[in-house]
């Protein structure tokens, strides 16, 4: 099973790397792993005409998206909300979603970035992917560093609740795999 890791955040001096990097070493038992940073992936900032053409590192990003069997969305919460480059990059892409399912990882203050999980779910479930029920938020993510600097502290939790949302995905990346090769998916 390939899972694409998307890292959502292009911030300078952001958060996304540490928790993708934390969250790769978790999936790297269950899947093979493709990390895919927004910042470096050269997506424009907005969409283009429908006639206009597909710049190459849409194209590239896309085939990378396409080959994935599930993917972890790893999240800011901004304002009660996910990042805008996010949503362009949700919004380059169609078909590469399609029936497959969804794990998201999200970050912020008290409440960990869930109501930029919310507002992912409803995103995912437009472009016909299947975002799974658990996920990992990780509230007031900075108190969570180790003396030495590490991330996270291992009293956090945080590795039972991403093995809990791996588990899922794994099961449901293996069943929408199966349905898509028994039955091409038709929205």
């Amino acid at each position: 099973m390939r899972l694409a890791v998307i890292i959502g955040s292009t911030r300078r001096g952001r958060f996304g790397p540490t928790v993708a990097d934390w969250l790769t070493q978790q999936a790297v038992k269950q899947f093979e792993v493709d990390v895919l940073d927004l910042k470096t992936a050269g997506l424009p900032d907005g969409l283009p005409d429908p006639d206009d053409e597909r710049p190459a590192e849409v194209d590239a990003l896309g085939s990378r998206l396409a080959t994935a069997d599930a993917f972890a969305v790893v999240t800011p919460e901004i304002n009660c909300s996910f990042p805008a480059p996010l949503k362009t990059a949700l919004d380059w892409y169609y078909e590469e979603w399609h029936a497959k399912p969804v794990a998201i990882v999200s970050y912020g203050r008290e409440h960990g970035g869930c109501h930029a999980t919310a507002q992912l779910r409803q995103v995912f479930s437009e472009l016909q992917a299947v975002t799974i029920r658990n996920t990992v938020a990780l509230p007031c993510y900075w108190e969570q560093f180790t003396a030495d600097g590490g991330w996270p502290k291992p009293s956090a939790g945080y590795e039972a609740a991403a093995k809990l949302m791996l588990d899922q995905l794994v099961w449901w990346a293996e069943a929408l795999q199966d349905a898509r090769k028994r039955r091409p998916y038709q929205p």
